[in-house]
Order: structure tokens, then C-alpha cells, then sequence
């Protein structure tokens, strides 16, 4: 199992990787972006990257054709094809921040489903930058309180086991749609020991950013991203929380976006949390939320371990074997039904994907990281661009 998170090891704020024995920060996304790999499957051409971030605008900036934007034409034909045939509502393919592919109805806002989680995640890492937060206070510090109450060794589990859904508290959530079926015997792991995807630990990690930050979630979702970011579609009134609070005195925190705001996000978390000549949530914390926190080998239960994906703060990452070429650094955020937020640092690439819930639609994950592949495949970077 992953060793626990003792402060020891830690500074409050940071987690650090031991580099030839000495502590080094683990490296920011926009350092992967510009050092990324050379090639996209399928091409043999370096991928069309940013040499700096782009100037946001009110209106998403369109490549003028696919190969501009380092896309073939033929390739998001066939990404064209396999949208028709499923559920999908609308995507949006990024790439050198201007839109390369738009599919649907890019204004349509619906629930975002589990990608709130990544939401959080950068939430925290505002508050966490301001020093509002303290990752290593336990929930005895901060009084966190449950129906039933904890145990001493569930009181000691900190803020940072929450967010990496380690607190080894499986107990039940106001909201279904989790792992607990596969949970261990309550008090059998210690906090930070073991991962288990657990919507008490993410809807307590939403009692705990207010807590900790006297906010309402959703009022710092407005002022900290909403705002600075452009959102087009936000409707603030759709944001209350939820959830039976007989079962557990945490709601949920569910959010409701279009596909052309969450792609915003996507090209946030890209730029290493800048936005324009603002930064709006550091570097180091994007990089540090993104990273496998868990790896894929440290999933649980063990039939998460055959996946792509490891875990970091609240965001599902590339790791292990899968974790090459045109994946490496990549991560999402992943939603019920066909809710993705996904980037792509070696490619320079962000794909967001909604499908709105409703009569029947449905996208299964495996669906979405077929369609994935057909959207790296169809990036040949400066192999397409003209005149290359």
C-alpha cells in the first residue's frame, strides 16, 4: 500500500518527489507541455505546441482550418462518424488554445456530474496558495463532524488524505455513484494508506473547503473561476446542493456547465494555471492535483489496477504503461453518463465532452477513450500544418 502523508514529509502545503536525494517540486504542466514528446500516434511530426499562453478572449478563437490547428481533416472525419453513432452531445477539440473541432451544441448547460470533483480541486489549490487552507490539518483540527460520529484514527485523517480520496473513512455518502461496496472493514486501513474512490470523502471535501474558507462553494466558484475565466453559460441559480443529509451531513456540491466553460477549465489547467497575463491558481498546485498521487498499480478495488488511470487531488491521471506518448502528463476529470474534461499536455490539446442526461443517453467510459484515440490519431501537429 502508499505510505500515509505524515507532515513530516510534507510541508503544509506542497508535496515534494526526492530527486537524487534532495526534495524538488514536482514539474509544472506548462514544463511538460513544452517539453513534450515529439510525436502523436499515428504521425511522426512534432504536434503544433504553444510558445506562450494564449490571450483569452470573450469568444472561443477558431483555428481557420483542422490543419492549422495541427488536426487532419479525414481524421475528425471519422471522430465526425463515431459521434453520430453515439449519445455524445457536444465536444470541443483544443488545441494551441483556439477551437480545432466543435461538435453540437456547445452552449448547452447540464450536470457536470463527478467532474465537479476536479472543480473542487482547483478551488482548494487557490485557497491552498493563499494559505487559507492547510492541507495537514486533520478533521479533528478543523471539527468535521458525522452522524454517528468518527473513530480516533478517522479523526486524524487530513485535509489532503480527503481531496486523494485516502481518508480510510468509508462510511456512507448523502449521494450514490461510488466504490463503497468494495470499502475494507471500517478501521481495517489508516488514513493515507489506501485509496478507494469514495463520495463521502469528495462531499466532505466540499464541507471542508468551507469550513476551512468561511465560503460557500459555489459563491467561490463564481468569483474565482467563473468570472476570470469567461464563462458564457453559468447560471448560478442551478447551483444548490444536495443529496439525503440523513445518511451522511455532507451534501453534494453538483454543478452545471456548457461544453465551450468547461473546455475554459481544460485550457486553465493546460496553461499551468494561467489565464492570460493572470495566474489564476499556481503551477505548482495544477501540476501537484494531476499527478498520481495513487498509481495505477495502488488502485482499489484491484480491478481499477488493469485501467489507464491513476489518481491525484479529485482528477483521474495517465499512469503506468498507459502513461506514454501522446498520454504522458495527461489527466481528466470523468462524469457519469459522458461528463469529460481531458488534457492532453503532450499534444497541447484539451477535449471537453458533455453528453446531457436524458431519455437513454449514455456514455460509457470505454466509448469515450475509444473516441479519445480517434482524436489522437487525427492529430498530426506540423505534419499537417500548411506548407510544413
Amino acid at each position: 500500500m502508499m505510505p500515509s502523508f505524515p507532515s513530516s514529509a510534507r510541508s503544509p502545503r506542497r508535496h515534494q518527489d526526492q530527486v537524487d536525494g534532495r526534495p524538488r517540486s514536482r514539474v509544472p504542466a506548462l514544463i511538460l507541455l513544452l517539453a513534450a514528446l515529439g510525436s502523436a500516434a499515428g504521425c511522426g511530426e512534432a504536434p503544433v505546441t504553444a510558445t506562450a499562453v494564449p490571450t483569452p478572449t470573450p469568444e472561443w478563437s477558431h483555428w481557420s482550418t483542422p490543419e492549422a490547428g495541427g488536426m487532419s481533416a479525414e481524421g475528425l472525419g471519422q471522430v465526425e462518424a463515431r459521434l453520430g453513432g453515439m449519445s455524445s452531445s457536444a465536444m470541443m477539440v483544443i488545441t494551441g488554445g483556439q477551437v480545432a473541432y466543435a461538435y453540437g451544441d456547445l452552449t448547452e448547460v447540464s450536470y457536470l456530474a463527478s467532474v465537479r470533483k476536479t472543480v473542487l480541486a482547483l478551488l482548494y489549490g487557490i485557497e491552498v496558495d493563499r494559505g487559507r487552507i492547510d492541507l495537514d490539518r486533520t478533521l479533528a483540527d478543523v471539527g468535521l463532524e458525522e452522524h454517528g460520529g468518527f473513530t480516533d484514527e478517522e479523526r486524524e485523517a487530513r485535509i489532503r488524505h480527503v481531496i486523494a480520496a485516502r481518508s480510510g473513512i468509508h462510511l456512507p455518502a448523502s449521494n450514490s455513484g461510488d466504490d463503497l461496496a468494495s470499502a475494507p472493514e471500517r478501521g481495517s486501513v489508516n488514513p493515507g494508506s489506501y485509496y478507494l474512490y469514495s463520495n463521502w470523502d469528495f462531499n466532505a471535501a466540499g464541507t471542508l473547503f468551507e469550513l476551512e474558507t468561511g465560503r460557500n462553494l459555489f459563491d467561490a466558484l463564481e468569483a474565482e473561476l467563473v468570472g476570470p475565466l469567461g464563462f458564457q453559460d453559468f447560471d448560478r441559480t442551478r447551483h444548490v446542493k444536495g443529496g439525503n443529509l440523513e445518511v451522511s451531513m455532507h451534501p453534494s456540491y453538483h454543478m452545471h456547465f456548457s461544453t465551450r466553460d468547461m473546455a475554459r477549465l481544460g485550457e486553465l489547467m493546460l496553461r499551468g494555471g494561467r489565464w492570460g497575463e493572470t495566474q489564476i491558481v499556481s503551477a505548482e498546485w495544477i501540476a501537484e492535483m494531476t499527478s498520481p498521487l495513487t498509481p495505477v498499480t495502488e488502485m482499489n478495488p484491484t480491478r481499477r489496477r488493469d485501467g489507464p488511470h491513476g489518481y491525484g487531488y479529485m482528477t483521474w491521471v495517465w499512469d503506468g504503461p498507459a502513461a506514454t506518448g501522446p498520454y504522458v502528463g495527461a489527466y481528466t476529470g470523468v462524469g457519469a453518463v459522458g461528463q469529460y474534461i481531458t488534457v492532453l499536455p503532450a499534444l497541447d490539446m484539451v477535449v471537453a465532452h458533455k453528453t446531457v442526461p436524458g431519455d437513454g443517453r449514455r456514455v460509457a467510459h470505454p466509448e469515450f477513450w475509444e473516441l479519445l484515440e480517434m482524436v489522437v490519431e487525427a492529430h498530426c501537429g506540423a505534419a499537417c500544418t500548411p506548407g510544413a
